[in-house]
């Protein structure tokens, strides 16, 4: 391929795009382990103690669903620019786009037979959607995403009243002997029927999951639009409004679904608003820690943070292969048999394992391992995987005090 094609280079990216893929980072391991809890146990087995209390508090108000909301916005995001630098080079965007999913598609599958939550599919398949709005304005995508936003709650009420069966893998026990296998190929058949079963044949994940996904890369589309993350110290102000107005938000949704709950109350069949409480609270944490940036606050973590983003599909695929070895037959069979706080305590301990080891590996070579593969296969053309001698790290102020001016798409 032309080397016009080349990749946006790593001085052009956007600082707290990385910095926010490193936090999502968190999420999605706390969220994929503690799943590892439930496979063969009901949901609510849990021993009712205060450390799992809060812990689980902390995985619900905190984590849950709004890891990979957030990292959909920052897809969309990183769509964004990535078309557009194609498209600056004369060249068309779609098929080159269309080629970069098709690889993404075979890694989803990889990454599915070692976890049977893949979400690079999702991503992969929404991508080819968002094709279709690449050329419009960022006042229309803006009354779409809002549009779609606002029926959610519709959307997901009309999708729990369907009607439909599909094998539940976390309890049928046809399904666990292949989990509990310590066969390599066996383990690997349960987390691909988890993924085709739990997500491709189950509605409210196919519907509802994935428009609210698309809704979310919108979002990050239309940031891309208005150059936000690129504009971040003029908009002091609207940082700070949208913090305080979705934190609102999310704790008068969160007092509406206690007195709900508490009341043995329901919403209206058709009317089903949990998707708005994790926005809100997604878009309060993520506003927070660009205010956070702004002040130039937890620098070094953030330096962190921005190397472990620079490596988010190598630190998902890793974290999900980890898991298998850990929880699964084919390796320590700890399966659901530890206390939840050992799920939780685990997941933490990987990522911030990640972080330093991200730290190493870029101070060595130039992108994570799946990055570097993914975008050798996508440009169809190699790209130096070593540092030379003369290259270094970027120094933890720098990457935090410089705003950046783009950013490649990387989940």
């Amino acid at each position: 391929m032309n080397n016009t094609y080349k990749p946006i280079e790593d001085n052009k990216r956007t600082t707290i795009v990385d910095i926010l893929r490193g936090w999502a980072l968190l999420g999605v391991v706390i969220g994929n382990y503690v799943d590892y809890k439930f496979i063969g146990l009901p949901s609510d087995s849990n021993a009712k103690n205060i450390v799992t209390t809060i812990l689980g508090n902390i995985h619900q108000y905190v984590f849950a669903a709004k890891s990979w909301t957030l990292l959909s916005v920052l897809f969309g995001y990183g769509f964004a620019v990535l078309i557009q630098n194609v498209e600056s080079k004369g060249k068309n965007p779609v098929g080159f786009f269309a080629w970069r999913m098709l690889i993404l598609f075979v890694l989803a599958f990889v990454n599915s037979a070692i976890w049977l939550g893949d979400i690079l599919k999702d991503y992969a398949f929404l991508g080819l959607i968002l094709l279709l709005f690449y050329k419009c304005s960022a006042k229309t995508i803006l009354r779409v995403s809002l549009f779609l936003l606002l029926t959610i709650p519709l959307i997901s009420g009309y999708v729990n009243t369907l009607k439909y069966v599909v094998p539940d893998v976390y309890s049928d026990p046809k399904h666990l002997q292949l989990y509990h296998s310590s066969n390599w190929f066996d383990v690997f058949e349960y987390n691909l029927l988890g993924t085709y079963y739990g997500q491709m044949l189950n509605l409210t994940y196919a519907i509802t999951v994935h428009i609210m996904m698309f809704t979310c890369m919108l979002l990050g589309f239309y940031a891309q639009k208005t150059d936000f993350f690129t504009r971040l110290p003029e908009l002091k102000k609207t940082l700070k409004k949208t913090f305080f107005i979705s934190l609102a938000i999310a704790l008068l949704l969160i007092s509406v679904f206690e007195i709900v709950f508490s009341k043995d109350l329901v919403f209206p069949t058709y009317f089903r608003p949990g998707y708005w409480l994790v926005l809100s609270t997604m878009f309060s944490i993520a506003t927070g820690i660009c205010i956070l940036y702004n002040h130039n606050k937890l620098q070094t973590l953030f330096a962190y943070f921005r190397l472990s983003g620079k490596m988010t599909l190598t630190n998902y695929v890793v974290q999900n292969l980890l898991a298998t070895v850990i929880f699964s037959g084919i390796g320590l069979k700890l399966y659901n048999t530890m206390p939840f706080w050992f799920y939780y305590i685990l997941a933490v301990s990987v990522f911030i394992i990640q972080l330093f080891v991200s730290k190493w590996w870029l101070s060595k070579f130039n992108y994570g391992p799946v990055e570097w593969l993914w975008r050798v296969l996508s440009y169809k053309q190699l790209f130096a995987f070593k540092k030379i001698a003369t290259e270094s790290i970027p120094k933890e102020s720098d990457a935090v005090v410089k705003e950046q001016e783009t950013v490649v798409v990387e989940l």
